[in-house]
């Protein structure tokens, strides 16, 4: 698994930045196995502007729950802070019996923190239920390859796949559609409320919940249940505390009444904040991808419009392809903190390309005669209305910024009329799925692999509901995932870039890092921002 650790270097170096080390910090890992260096007893508290949309596995696929997802929840693999690599954490063994066929042991004498039994049935009723579920806003989408789920005894667990040796599963169980629940608690057919699962103690990773004020304050303690690879929490008391507004989640880290402030700060403050000698600012791998999605079915000339025409659609994709000029957006919305985007998959990963340079505008750079010329080759009257959505609290206080200069760039020749208007991230989520004819969404990897920017978006049935469906895009993405020839599977990486650069069904326009800001006597912050975004309050000491 060298290969995607090595990506993920050269990710954050791509981007021009590297984790920046802590004086005097010791291992993540030892840390959180001995219960850290600092007081145990001092509670850690987190903040953010990040939303949890659902405490529920099935019912979310986004970064602020999943988050809290990975205190609270065990996993059959689970990665160490600082890197990639899945690690046994339920699991005493985990391996291919079969080219088709993955088998998990767990370790015995397993439980919930409420005290019931942890085992195969557990793990079955989890990946089942996903799949019966399968939420438009859940992440079962990524058990594409999984046929199906036994439990032939209490801690053998036997996952059939479609494709064979699948070189993304092992991953895809640390994912967001990892975390194991307790079938005692959780019904088997639809999403329980948050409030129940508090109720339920339906817990089993590092922390449990023993308050919770949905998208205010969560304080936890720590699990003595918990048994998996992260070990014991460096502090047995932690908080995530949540806020509405950057401006308050910047002043209460400068006045020390939070100890880590993570996702999100404006790159303005993050500039300041890098200048008060009693906090630092720690930058981690660089794996979002900020993109427009399109819906097929009610963007202009969409499937289900009065006015149907595939493709005249696919010119106003391309068009708007032409005129988006990326390095703008990133020089003087982002000072420089986010990258050009000019593919699917964040250069550093393996198999990454840049189709996008080549196809549209000229070298990269907007080209309006481009656009202009693909829009009159089909027909299509101008200027294009485009109602275009945008989120102003889930993906940072920037993005108004960022899309009204994307509504400068469509319409500064004509060629666009852009409707663009901005949602809370509680509705949004539901809504982009149903309503919104083109709209911003952002990614954080789930697992460090390319095709974790390939299946969620581009597989049929895919996690964004836009009614794209290529078959041949499909098929190469099953496919590269059982080939075991590296040097095959790059060139399909690379290939299936190309196919999905021609379709247009979402628009890349940044890639990122991630950052945190703490007091000066918080411990292994660098730790947490780890290769798969899970913040692990678990590590952090004070």
């Amino acid at each position: 698994m060298t290969r995607t650790k090595n990506g993920l270097r050269l990710a954050a170096a791509v981007v021009g930045i590297s984790a920046l080390a802590l004086t005097g910090c010791t291992s993540a890992a030892e840390d959180s196995k001995s219960g850290g260096s600092g007081d145990s007893s001092a509670p850690i508290t987190l903040g953010t502007t990040d939303k949890v949309t659902s405490l529920d596995p099935a019912g979310s696929y986004d970064n602020g729950s999943f988050m809290v997802m990975n205190q609270i929840f065990p996993f059959l693999l689970n990665s160490e802070p600082g890197s990639p690599e899945p690690s046994m954490s339920l699991a005493e063994s985990a391996e291919f019996t079969t080219p088709t066929q993955y088998t998990v042991k767990l370790k015995s004498g397993l439980k919930w923190a409420n005290g019931h039994d942890l085992d195969s049935k557990d793990v079955k009723f989890t990946f089942d239920r996903q799949l019966k579920i399968a939420d438009p806003n859940g992440p079962s989408s990524l058990l594409g390859n999984v046929d199906s789920i036994e439990a032939p005894d209490a801690t053998t667990v036997v996952f059939k796949l479609k494709v064979a040796n699948d070189q993304t599963f092992p991953q895809v169980l640390t994912s967001p559609v990892g975390p194991i629940v307790d079938d005692e608690v959780f019904p088997a057919d639809k999403l329980l409320d948050d409030q129940k699962i508090v109720e339920g103690k339906a817990f089993g990773g590092q922390y449990v919940i023993d308050s919770y004020n949905k998208n205010n304050l969560i304080s936890f303690s720590a699990n003595d249940a918990y048994a998996g690879v992260l070990g014991k929490p460096a502090n047995s008391k932690a908080a995530i505390k949540y806020y509405a507004d950057a401006n308050n989640l910047k002043l209460e880290v400068q006045e020390g009444k939070i100890d880590v402030a993570w996702r999100s700060l404006t790159p303005t403050d993050i500039e300041d904040l890098g200048k008060d000698e009693n906090l630092t600012v720690h930058k981690g791998p660089g794996g979002e991808l900020r993109y427009i999605v399109f819906n097929f079915d009610t963007m202009p000339f969409g499937a289900k419009t009065a006015d149907a025409d595939e493709a005249k659609s696919l010119a106003v994709r391309q068009a708007a392809a032409h005129l988006v000029d990326r390095e703008a957006i990133a020089k003087n919305v982002y000072k420089d903190t986010y990258t050009p985007a000019y593919s699917f998959v964040p250069q550093g990963f393996t198999g990454a390309a840049e189709p996008l340079k080549d196809l549209y505008g000229t070298d990269g750079k907007p080209d309006a005669a481009k656009a202009k010329k693909v829009l009159e080759d089909a027909g299509v009257k101008t200027p294009v209305k485009l109602a275009l959505q945008y989120n102003p609290d889930h993906y940072g206080p920037n993005s108004g910024d960022e899309y009204a200069l994307v509504e400068k760039q469509l319409e500064a020749d004509g060629l666009f009329d852009v409707d663009l208007k901005s949602t809370e991230w509680v509705t949004y989520q539901k809504q982009r799925v149903t309503d919104y004819p083109a709209y911003q969404l952002g990614w954080f990897p789930d697992y460090s692999d390319a095709d974790n920017y390939l299946s969620p978006f581009f597989a049929k049935d895919n996690f964004l509901s836009n009614n794209y469906d290529n078959p041949e895009v499909d098929k190469l993405i099953a496919d590269q995932r059982g080939m075991t020839d590296a040097g095959e599977r790059t060139a399909a990486i690379e290939k299936l870039q190309t196919m999905v650069a021609e379709d247009l069904s979402t628009l890349p326009l940044l890639q990122g890092a991630q950052v945190a800001v703490s007091g000066k006597d918080v411990k292994n912050v660098d730790k947490t921002l780890d290769a798969s975004f899970k913040f692990r309050l678990g590590v952090l000491s004070k």
